[in-house]
């Protein structure tokens, strides 16, 4: 009895593709099913993407969240196996996320908000490129960016549109942000910037109505906006787990050394 009341209850959730739906009904058939809302643990079977979406559904619930690669990229995700899952996610080893908190202001005076796991973003909207003023903690360090976008990245994202962008990969635990220019023009030799977690960038949108600029927070895009502010959340938090041989940090230092 005392082991049973020990062991976790799984909620299992799929990002709805053949492969991912055939895991699900698995898993479920074998451990059964929680409702998402009263599970201890909510199991997503996808890709990173999908990972980071029940991460941010699962934000500040308390609720764990584990991975399982039924995607194409995987980086995030531990291997798909339908055996010993209980007793993997009793091993598995517990990593917080701390989200970016995105503020904007649009070109028609509407502010919003949203949440991002991996990073915010900033894009170009036409055929022009953007001209962005970064701030720092109120002190301007770039008085105009011309590039195609620009972004911050967690250490979470820092694998994702980061890397790709040829910014820094970032240790899960480091407590820092990755602020890092997309094809920039001007200045030509600007690479970016590492930041405190504790900063807050705000970009300021010149000639908006000339060079329109989006705003997005992971999948949630705004549209022409005219200033973002961005910073990392101070009571918000997600847990993911990761198998112990297949650790976030090994896959960072392996990561790094590909070529």
């Amino acid at each position: 009895m005392h082991q049973q009341r020990l062991r976790k209850t799984l909620a299992f959730v799929s990002s709805g593709t053949a492969d991912a739906d055939e895991a699900a009904a698995q898993l479920s058939g074998a451990y059964g099913q929680a409702g998402v809302a009263d599970a201890d643990v909510v199991v997503a079977l996808g890709g990173d993407g999908f990972l980071l979406q029940t991460l941010r559904d699962t934000m500040g619930s308390g609720q764990q969240v584990y991975g399982m690669n039924r995607g194409t990229v995987g980086f995030l995700m531990n291997e798909y196996r339908l055996e010993g899952l209980p007793e993997r996610i009793a091993a598995a080893h517990a990593e917080t996320i701390r989200p970016l908190e995105m503020d904007t202001l649009s070109s028609d005076g509407a502010t919003r908000k949203a949440l991002a796991v991996n990073e915010v973003s900033l894009f170009r909207q036409s055929y022009q490129a953007a001209k962005i003023r970064i701030s720092i903690d109120g002190k301007v360090r770039l008085d105009e960016l011309i590039c195609d976008g620009v972004m911050v990245a967690t250490p979470a994202g820092s694998t994702a549109y980061n890397l790709s962008a040829h910014g820094p990969i970032l240790p899960l635990d480091a407590p820092l942000l990755a602020l890092t220019a997309v094809s920039p023009f001007r200045p030509r030799r600007w690479r970016g910037a590492l930041l405190s977690n504790r900063s807050a960038v705000r970009f300021d949108i010149l000639e908006g109505a000339k060079r329109p600029v989006n705003a997005v927070a992971d999948h949630t895009e705004i549209k022409s906006v005219v200033c973002v502010t961005v910073q990392e959340s101070t009571s918000l938090t997600a847990t993911v787990l990761f198998d112990p041989d297949h650790s976030w940090d090994e896959r960072i230092l392996a990561e790094q050394f590909r070529y």
